[in-house]
């Protein structure tokens, strides 16, 4: 009786938090929500499973759906996101021009190397702001929030040809002069990968 309690109640947390959340699923790409009490709005979203050509307007509609219940502050971790096409890179651009057009953001975290390779050469990891883990994706918002916190947008040089770069943010970029692969750190250093 008490697993059954426990399964129940482990599938119902997704409508718990976004009601009718789980009421369309996808055999390929599940997505479970927790609230994150220690961020404004915040919402973490774990993505397990592939986004690719067939699933990605579920996944642009779930996600859809987060936003609209009013969590505007979202972490995607994907620790178990095996696969993203170029529709899913589309999905999280289109997420992201919502997300901001209401004062929100997202970070994704927990990426595999294969895919953060992927988001780099297609230059995504300009715009997207990627964090090595759950606890310093939740970092970045709470720095943000904080008056002061904010770094970016700040000026630097490439350590390889000594091009002026103009930093948005932390992340892992491709220099466009020398097309060196640089990384951004949270206090603006930049490193050569």
């Amino acid at each position: 009786y008490y697993l059954i309690l426990e399964i129940y109640l482990l599938m119902d947390s997704n409508n718990t938090i976004v009601p009718g959340f789980d009421d369309e699923q996808n055999d390929d790409l599940k997505i479970s929500l927790q609230k994150i009490p220690t961020v404004k709005n915040g919402c973490l979203v774990t993505l397990t499973g592939i986004i690719d050509t067939y699933n990605s307007s579920f996944f642009q509609n779930q996600i859809t759906k987060v936003i609209t219940a009013g969590y505007i502050n979202i972490i995607f971790k994907c620790t178990f996101l095996d696969y993203i096409a170029s529709t899913g890179l589309g999905n999280f651009t289109n997420i992201l021009k919502i997300i901001r057009s209401v004062g929100g953001d997202f970070v994704i975290s927990d990426i595999q190397p294969k895919i953060e390779e992927y988001f780099t050469l297609l230059g995504f990891s300009q715009f997207f702001v990627l964090r090595q883990n759950t606890q310093l994706a939740i970092d970045y918002f709470i720095n943000k929030d904080r008056p002061g916190g904010a770094i970016f947008p700040k000026l630097s040089t490439c350590p390889v040809c000594k091009k002026t770069l103009k930093l948005e943010k932390a992340c892992k970029v491709m220099c466009p002069s020398c097309s060196s692969i640089l990384i951004i750190t949270d206090t603006g250093d930049v490193i050569r990968n």
